[in-house]
């Protein structure tokens, strides 16, 4: 059960992370603008950049995800850093700037992955005994 629920929350966190990617991409001043920031020419290239960024991390979780589906060893050290990743910027963005939204969001995705996981290598020790 704990994997099927991890596999679910990085299903919803890739759908996320890969509609953010395509807004980096294909609509910079929406996606900007959902992060109070300004479009223009002094922006462009932070666009560019996030969208990228972006890629890199649905890229990351639908590894964690194909890896937990196939039980693959060594699931557990990426979906143990891609939580603690979301749970940082969720905290960081929340200290910094302010915005509930992201805690809840981003820290929250985390939280789940990293207890899911470690529910999972639980479950995976008892089956071994």
């Amino acid at each position: 059960m704990p994997r099927t629920l991890l596999l679910v929350v990085l299903t919803i966190a890739i759908l996320l992370e890969l509609g953010l990617t395509g807004g980096a991409f294909f609509a910079p001043a929406f996606t900007l603008a959902q992060f109070k920031v300004k479009y223009g020419p002094e922006t462009q290239f932070l666009a560019y950049l996030t969208g990228w960024f972006l890629l890199l991390v649905t890229l990351l979780a639908a590894l964690a995800w194909a890896r937990v589906q196939r039980r693959r060893p060594g699931y557990a050290g990426l979906c143990y850093l891609l939580g603690l990743w979301w749970i940082g910027i969720g905290v960081g963005i929340y200290v910094t700037f302010g915005r509930p939204d992201n805690l809840v969001l981003d820290s929250l995705k985390g939280l789940l992955i990293v207890v899911l996981t470690w529910r999972c290598q639980a479950s995976e020790r008892v089956l071994r005994r």
